[in-house]
């Protein structure tokens, strides 16, 4: 078996019907079975009434709802580098950055992204002149401080936030120092007792006592009366001068207007040309609650990995996710005529001419010496009871019918029964609109130069019939339009008389059907089927090869 180390997305067609829904949960199963890789049962359209029942009967949630299977930003290399917080340092953030060699970092708070900072914002920072006010303007935190210097605090709180004065090197005498030290100022100074005494008197808001030098306890107590805090740092005069402006907030650089972000969910064919155009190195990343959750570079744009597809009960392009195009088509397993999907290289598929894919995979269970599972035996029966209308369907073969009674012994289900209640479930248009009746059984295929789209609903009580053809046919001509088709055709197929009630719109539905069956249309709006219940093996081929003939 291939191993594929990202997850392996299993999905059916658009519009799923039982049989695709069953046919992604059982192969995920037996996938995981036989392989070490993570398989994911997916679906790319809402879950029919029908469908609904039976994954409840049989205690299955319906599978995850993949709309797109495009390349994301989520299936790119991410640097999953932590948010810093805006009061940080611009020593820590450059040390940060250096030690993770990236150049930009996030700047969060409560995970939610603030803003941002560069080795460009912070190098402009040093080049920069300082106003001697600056770091009171920054509003520095004394624990950016300390740290930036080496230092220990001897007096004050560490926590406290300087928000007024400036800094200056106290070298003069203390006649000196007197004219030049204010209120709330930051004083840097040597060993000298004197020069600490004065700064402290002038009502300086701390001195930074530089080289290591002692602090007298009496300096200490008078500090503290004053309430003056007391740096010590083992660095020179000159090299506190040079690192205090590093102890400022990232918050006073960080840039936190017009960010380019770039979400998780987002395609990366729609954000490559906002990302060519800007000169940014790296990119955050954000989930849809503008969370972050890391960042991305040019590079990883260009080694994305797509996402890994296998795709069940189709095999047409126009009937498969979004995007399939982009993804990386692993493996297909259908019952279906060839459509038109196209790969880049030889892939694993297994079509066979039976009714459903499910029997298919029942055969693979045997293929390969798995037991199935007493619940998936049961949702794998149910689909080859909808896809061969209770083995009364053209399609079904003996292959199925071999396939549903071994599932059945399994399941411990009576296939009557579980027939006559799924049936009646999928029947039930309720309060249903039009084209969510129109929808839960609906393919469209290219047959020629023409779209055509085939919906079927099945019903074991003629009175639905007539309830199901009243709720649609009103609004007939207004679906085809909505579905930008040629010809739209529903059938109403009664399964114990085995006939189709066929309702159709477009400018050559009416012709196709009657010379393609033989038969007269009603008011122009239907036209009744007598046998006819396959839209695989007796619908669509007539049409198709009438169209054909045009």
């Amino acid at each position: 078996m291939a191993r594929y180390e990202s997850p392996v997305f299993i999905i059916g067609h658009k519009n799923p019907d039982t049989d695709s829904i069953a046919a992604a949960i059982a192969y995920g199963y037996l996938k995981a079975e036989t392989d070490d890789q993570v398989f994911i049962p997916a679906r790319c359209g809402n879950i029919s009434s029908e469908t609904q029942y039976v994954l409840d009967r049989f205690g299955f949630k319906p599978p995850r709802f993949i709309g797109d299977v495009r390349t994301q930003v989520r299936d790119m290399e991410m640097r999953r580098i932590d948010g810093v917080s805006e009061g940080m340092s611009l020593r820590d953030a450059w040390k940060i950055m250096k030690e993770n060699e990236v150049v930009t970092l996030c700047i969060t708070e409560n995970k939610l992204l603030k803003g941002l900072i560069t080795t460009g914002d912070i190098m402009e920072s040093y080049m920069g002149s300082y106003e001697s006010n600056t770091l009171s303007s920054a509003k520095t935190v004394y624990r950016n401080i300390v740290s930036t210097l080496d230092g220990e605090l001897l007096e004050g709180d560490i926590n406290d936030v300087q928000t007024e004065g400036k800094v200056l090197i106290g070298a003069g005498t203390p006649d000196a120092m007197e004219k030049q030290i204010a209120p709330h100022d930051i004083v840097i100074l040597g060993d000298r007792y004197e020069s600490h005494f004065c700064a402290i008197e002038m009502e300086a808001d701390c001195i930074i006592v530089c080289g290591g030098a002692n602090v007298t306890e009496t300096i200490r107590k008078h500090a503290r009366e004053r309430g003056c805090k007391i740096i010590r740092t083992r660095h020179s005069t000159f090299t506190v001068a040079r690192l205090i402006y590093q102890s400022m907030p990232i918050r006073y650089f960080m840039r936190s207007k017009d960010l380019i972000t770039f979400r998780m969910d987002e395609y990366i064919e729609d954000i490559l040309p906002l990302m060519a155009s800007t000169r940014h190195r790296y990119f955050p990343v954000v989930n849809t609650e503008g969370r972050y959750k890391g960042m991305v570079s040019r590079r990883n744009f260009l080694g994305a990995t797509k996402k890994k597809v296998i795709l069940v009960d189709h095999n047409e392009k126009s009937q498969a996710v979004n995007g399939i195009e982009s993804a990386d088509l692993l493996e297909i397993i259908d019952h279906h005529r060839l459509g038109t999907i196209a790969t880049s290289r030889p892939v694993f598929f297994r079509n066979q001419p039976v009714g459903c894919t499910c029997t298919i995979i029942y055969q693979m269970f045997w293929d390969e010496g798995i037991d199935i599972p007493k619940d998936i035996a049961g949702l794998m029966l149910a689909a080859i009871i909808s896809d061969t209308l209770l083995y009364r369907s053209p399609t079904c073969t003996q292959a199925d019918r071999v396939a549903g009674e071994g599932l059945a012994q399994i399941a411990g289900v009576d296939p009557e029964e579980l027939a006559k209640a799924m049936f009646t479930a999928g029947s039930d248009v309720g309060d249903k609109s039009a084209s969510e009746i129109l929808h839960q059984d609906f393919k469209r295929f290219m047959v020629g130069d023409h779209t055509v789209a085939v919906g079927q609903i099945s019903t074991m009580d003629s009175n639905e019939v007539e309830l199901i053809r009243e709720r649609l046919e009103p609004e007939f001509d207004e679906l085809r339009e909505r579905e930008n088709v040629d010809m739209l055709f529903f059938m109403i197929t009664n399964i114990l008389q085995e006939s189709s009630d066929v309702l159709f719109s477009g400018s050559k539905a009416e012709i196709i059907l009657e010379a393609g069956f033989n038969v007269t249309s009603r008011d122009h709006r239907m036209v009744r089927l007598p046998g006819v219940v396959s839209r695989k093996k007796q619908m669509l081929p007539t049409i198709t090869g009438t169209i054909e003939l045009q």
